[in-house]
């Protein structure tokens, strides 16, 4: 009788471990097909390349590839996605203005709803084709968004295929930083002078600004660059330094931050024309198409606000410094800002800085 109930025990455990053994194998099998086949997706939609030879242990160690290509088709859309929402604000009746405060200059620092809506729709829209991406932003936001009610970029742009012609750069996701200012110029927003306001995006490595998009929502017009490759090809860019700028240059100067900045211009160039106008990325602009001689700031700015035209610039063969002659480290651990003032030129660099610096000593 017992051994009966021994025999009958002993099948049972063996049924059971047998079974048990095919069902590890089974779901091992399921595992290594299926699991890597989505994580092999999810990386492939966002244009991100394992650096591991396992894909599972790169979601794991989020340790990425990224092409700067797609980045540089995302950036501008992103930018352009801002600037949607900046013009639909605009129309509000109530565009809920407050105040960050003051200024070191003593200006008032505006924040409105157009700053907010273009803020959520860049940076969250960044970080679902980018979740592993460091972004950096003018604004902050509580409030609880869900990636998957973001709209999905879709980061193809025909204009940028057709002028780089296939090149492309892959670098870790742990060297990039993206820079953004979701509405550049608030103040001049709120006064109606649209002709100032842009979006911009800004993708730095290892601290070097090497793409810039500015985006000018109530012109419909996008401007890009991406160092070393290429720029956007509806750019107007100057083409040479008129001799006349030697002793007439014309200097662009921020209108509602300026502090001493037009003083000092005129006295570093005594026949110097002096332009106040609004934007960072708009002086920028005004630099690259040969319409100022030279943008200068001599008072702290942030870094959101120049890194898309320092790129520009770099890439067109332009430079963007401090007055002390130094380059600028966009590095996501360093300060947001630059306390030793600006100066950007596409010609004759070393010519405005000498001048500028003989005025500062």
């Amino acid at each position: 009788m017992c051994a009966n109930v021994v025999k009958l025990n002993f099948g049972r455990i063996t049924f059971l471990i047998t079974i048990t053994l095919l069902c590890l194998i089974l779901y091992t099998l399921l595992l290594s097909s299926d699991s890597s086949t989505s994580i092999t997706n999810y990386l492939e939609e966002f244009n991100i390349k394992p650096t591991e030879t396992s894909a599972r242990e790169n979601v794991e160690k989020t340790t990425a590839e990224v092409s700067l290509k797609h980045l540089l088709a995302v950036s501008i859309e992103i930018a352009e996605r801002g600037g949607a929402q900046v013009k639909t604000a605009r129309k509000l009746t109530d565009l809920k203005e407050t105040s960050k405060g003051k200024t070191k200059e003593g200006a008032n620092d505006p924040l409105t709803e157009g700053d907010m809506r273009s803020h959520r729709a860049m940076v969250y829209g960044l970080k679902k084709a980018y979740p592993y991406i460091k972004v950096i932003s003018e604004e902050h936001d509580s409030s609880d968004i869900h990636l998957d009610e973001v709209k999905t970029v879709v980061g193809k742009n025909a204009e940028i295929d057709k002028v780089l012609n296939g090149a492309d750069e892959v670098v870790p996701s742990d060297q990039i930083t993206v820079w953004v200012d979701p509405l550049d110029a608030t103040q001049e927003y709120t006064e109606n002078l649209l002709q100032y306001v842009t979006t911009m995006v800004c993708v730095a490595v290892k601290g070097i600004p090497v793409i810039g998009v500015i985006h000018k929502p109530f012109e419909n017009f996008t401007a890009w660059g991406w160092v070393s490759h290429g720029v956007s090809p509806q750019l107007q860019v100057a083409k040479t330094f008129p001799e006349k700028w030697k002793t007439n240059p014309v200097v662009i100067v921020s209108r509602s931050h300026a502090g001493k900045v037009a003083d000092v211009a005129t006295k570093a160039f005594e026949n110097a024309t002096i332009i106040p106008a609004g934007g960072a990325g708009f002086k920028s602009l005004e630099v690259i198409q040969g319409i100022s001689s030279a943008y200068v700031h001599v008072t702290l700015i942030k870094k959101w606000d120049i890194c898309a035209g320092n790129a520009i610039l770099k890439a067109l063969g332009g430079q963007m410094t401090t007055l002390e002659g130094n380059l600028i480290s966009y590095e996501a651990s360093d300060d947001d800002a630059n306390h030793e003032g600006l100066l950007a030129t596409m010609f004759e660099h070393s010519f405005f800085l000498e001048k500028l610096k003989n005025v500062q000593r």
